[in-house]
């Protein structure tokens, strides 16, 4: 259809966490008109798309879950401590049938490009069935990990098997069962899909290049008394989720750890192990900014592993040894090491002996071939930049903010892009995002950008842009963040490094939500200083 030059104050890209949080504030809080544009059928986003096997939020479901509306916390009971992707799309559903987000959203439907008209200080959004939209403000709850990254391996369209990738999993059921499946990638996706594939597969070829630090989840039900304490704790727990650095309660550590005893730090470590989770990271004080203090914890992670792997040749080649504990995210399994006690699945190092191509009936691996019926990348995503660069947006002047961030990704408090006026990014570049509870982050990001809209209007302010200069401090500031920190030490998505070709940066902001919730709210209390404004003509 075409509606050429149909107009709206805002236009969403995305129906997940963040776009349906930005619907509903800007609608029913600043009274505009939006729509929000949706590639998939429904709203959820990350969790409407990724439906492989195992697939769950490693984060637990009471923090994991919107935060503004008490009646909400209290109607919807989690069936699990780490709620699996079918009960959080449902949560995604709810939330959108509770607050009537659906009638603004256009589902199947993505962006394909968007310009911004100085003149009438518009955007012109096209989408993907022919529309085109003029919006004064320009949204995008892309999410940080939606771009799904594909290898490219010589001979892969030779394959006369099937190829999945975990985050464009099949809404139809995918049938594993007595199949040779050979799993490439062993981050976070990787971790939770080997286990369910190795229950059904004929023989599972587990593919390695770098292995990952994994901490169990300790999942399990929550008994009916579970579910009347959490929610009775709500405010409790909201409170806190907002005072943590993740956006997550957690126990506060019990010191340095060499301001502890051999004894003292054993315990930490065996406690935190045992009550599951990635809290297991504030095992001590200085785990991230201490590379003495991290190996200790690396080392009781790689015992673990050796204790629980059988084959002492196999559990060597699944321990970590290339980068420090946490400075790659941090993974959460259920029996992820135990898996590889199974007699029907292989792990094979294509670090030492790397994949030459795909075959027409396997892996090539050195001059061996595994045989596979089925192919699953689980290789992860061009991260925090992919989902925007891959729209054709041009700002000032007809600059291209795929050719600007080329050259490293700059987004001032991860929200504007100096060049790209009224364009907001949510949860981008330089903002907590991906390091912590990303929904904590998204009701962040949202609800300053919903004071900054009403402060705009209020002032006539016609289009706002972040300052070059401020712009580029910022991405200074998070760069030296992050190295007073472990982070630097790995070659993570974090860094973009897993994308051929990407500029090496660090790209969110690691000191947590609430210095950066002060952060940005003295921002706005000094007259959304850093901001460049242009008034209404």
């Amino acid at each position: 259809m075409s509606t050429s030059g149909t107009a709206r104050d805002a236009v969403v890209i995305g129906a997940g966490f963040a776009g349906m949080y930005a619907l509903k504030r800007l609608r029913d809080d600043l009274a505009l008109d939006v729509v929000v544009v949706e590639a998939g059928d429904d709203v959820g986003g990350t969790w409407y798309w990724n439906r492989y096997p195992g697939a769950r939020c490693d984060a637990e479901s009471i923090y994991y879950s919107y935060t503004f509306d008490p009646e909400l916390d209290q109607e919807w009971t989690w069936s699990e401590r780490y709620s699996a992707q079918p009960e959080i799309l449902a949560y995604a559903q709810h939330v959108a049938a509770r607050y009537d987000l659906r009638k603004d959203i256009r589902f199947g439907t993505t962006v394909t490009a968007a310009t911004w008209d100085p003149a009438s200080t518009t955007w012109t959004v096209h989408t993907s069935d022919g529309d085109v939209l003029a919006c004064r403000y320009l949204v995008s709850a892309a999410g940080c990990l939606s771009a799904a990254n594909l290898p490219d391996i010589a001979g892969l369209a030779d394959f006369r098997g099937d190829v999945l990738h975990t985050g464009q999993w099949p809404h139809e059921p995918v049938d594993l069962i007595g199949r040779r499946v050979a799993v490439i990638g062993t981050g976070s996706s990787g971790i939770q899909v080997i286990p369910e594939i190795a229950k059904v597969a004929a023989h599972l070829t587990v593919l390695q290049r770098t292995p990952n630090f994994t901490v169990p989840a300790r999942n399990r039900l929550h008994e009916p008394s579970d579910v009347a304490d959490y929610k009775s704790r709500y405010p409790q727990i909201r409170s806190e989720s907002w005072a943590s650095p993740g956006g997550v309660a957690v126990a506060p550590p019990p010191g340095k750890a060499y301001d502890l005893t051999p004894e003292q730090r054993e315990e930490s470590m065996r406690e935190r192990w045992a009550a599951g989770g990635s809290n297991f990271m504030w095992v001590f004080e200085d785990t991230m900014t201490d590379l003495e203090a991290n190996a200790v914890a690396a080392e009781f992670v790689r015992d673990r592993i050796r204790e629980t792997v059988r084959d002492p040749e196999v559990a060597e080649r699944l321990c970590p040894t290339s980068h420090p504990i946490g400075s790659k995210r941090i993974c959460t399994d259920t029996d992820y090491y135990e898996t590889f006690n199974r007699e029907n699945v292989t792990l094979v190092d294509v670090r030492t002996t790397p994949i030459r191509r795909i075959t027409q009936d396997g892996v090539l691996v050195g001059d061996t071939e595994v045989p596979a019926d089925v192919i699953v990348f689980a290789t992860g995503y061009d991260a925090m930049t992919g989902p925007l660069s891959r729209i054709d947006v041009r700002g000032v002047d007809g600059l291209s903010l795929r050719d600007k961030w080329s050259s490293g990704a700059r987004a001032y408090l991860g929200i504007a892009v100096a060049g790209f006026p009224n364009l907001f990014t949510l949860t981008g570049p330089g903002s907590p995002s991906v390091l912590a509870n990303v929904i904590a982050s998204i009701e962040q990001h949202v609800d300053w950008l919903v004071d900054y809209l009403r402060t705009l209007d209020e002032g006539g302010i016609a289009a706002t842009e972040a300052d070059q200069a401020a712009e580029e401090e910022w991405a200074k500031r998070v760069d030296a963040l992050a190295h007073e920190t472990v982070y630097p030490q790995a070659d993570s998505w974090y860094l973009g490094a897993n994308i051929e070709g990407k500029p090496r940066q660090f790209l969110p902001y690691c000191a947590g939500i609430p210095s950066f919730r002060e952060i940005c709210d003295s921002v706005a209390a000094d007259g959304y200083r850093g901001f460049v404004h242009s008034p209404a003509r």
